[in-house]
């Protein structure tokens, strides 16, 4: 960025930038407390305000994180590496590794919370499959926590006629996860399409990923097809944005 470009910007933010160029050069280090209200208006002869929106903007980018009477910390944990392409590869899943394994890289990585239930699709997973809107789902939902913190729900649409009786329906589904015991009924995914955008959490969420204030989530979908064109599961999942590092690697 010029130092024309720089100018024109809002001094909130030229002083969170200075802070985030100080995050990076390892000044602050992980959980290291940032300058307060009170220092950035005596450094910068700044009001109240102008300082915090600018340890605020630090907050919304999920850099730093306010802990209640005691300031605003640098967030001490490492973002995860989300390999979009071959956390899916059937090399992994049909070996029996979790899809999911592959994000943790030898990190604690636990499920705390399961629920498998049967519901009356809704409209818009029907779509997407294809289905009647009175078409029965097997519905999974999970919460993914990663050295101690939550980082990711997930919701798993799968249709019923198809799993209903199956390791699929159990809160455990066994080595491999979902995509291996579809392989076992002949309804292996041979194909994926995922979709996101960012957003703001609601209440729930936000409350369930412990999100400090003004932190967005990432919403990603993925539709999975088997050989034949069916979708087999429809996976919605709400990511921890600052948490979280997108990588897709493909050829040319």
């Amino acid at each position: 960025m010029s130092s024309r470009e720089t100018g024109r910007q809002p001094k909130y933010q030229r002083i969170a930038a200075e802070l985030r160029a100080a995050v990076d050069a390892g000044r602050y280090g992980p959980g290291d407390r940032l300058p307060g209200e009170n220092d950035l208006m005596a450094e910068h002869g700044i009001a109240r305000m102008t300082a915090r929106q600018a340890l605020g903007l630090l907050q919304a980018e999920g850099i730093a994180e306010a802990r209640r009477g005691a300031g605003v910390f640098v967030r001490d944990f490492r973002p995860i590496r989300r390999r979009g392409i071959e956390r899916l590869a059937r090399a992994g899943w049909g070996e029996g590794r979790s899809v999911w394994a592959a994000d943790a890289e030898g990190r604690e990585l636990t499920v705390d919370s399961v629920e498998v239930t049967h519901e009356v699709a809704a409209a818009s997973v029907a779509a997407v499959m294809g289905l009647d809107e009175t078409a029965s789902l097997c519905v999974r939902r999970r919460r993914f926590v990663l050295d101690g913190k939550p980082v990711l729900l997930s919701t798993s649409y799968l249709p019923a006629d198809l799993v209903t009786g199956t390791p699929i329906t159990r809160p455990d589904t066994g080595p491999g996860g979902v995509y291996a015991r579809l392989a076992d009924l002949g309804h292996a995914p041979v194909r994926f399409r995922e979709e996101l955008r960012s957003r703001m959490p609601d209440q729930d969420e936000a409350a369930r990923l412990s999100l400090p204030p003004g932190v967005p989530v990432i919403h990603l979908a993925r539709t999975a097809f088997d050989a034949e064109g069916r979708v087999v599961e429809v996976n919605e999942m709400i990511l921890d944005s600052a948490a979280y590092v997108l990588e897709y690697d493909f050829e040319a």
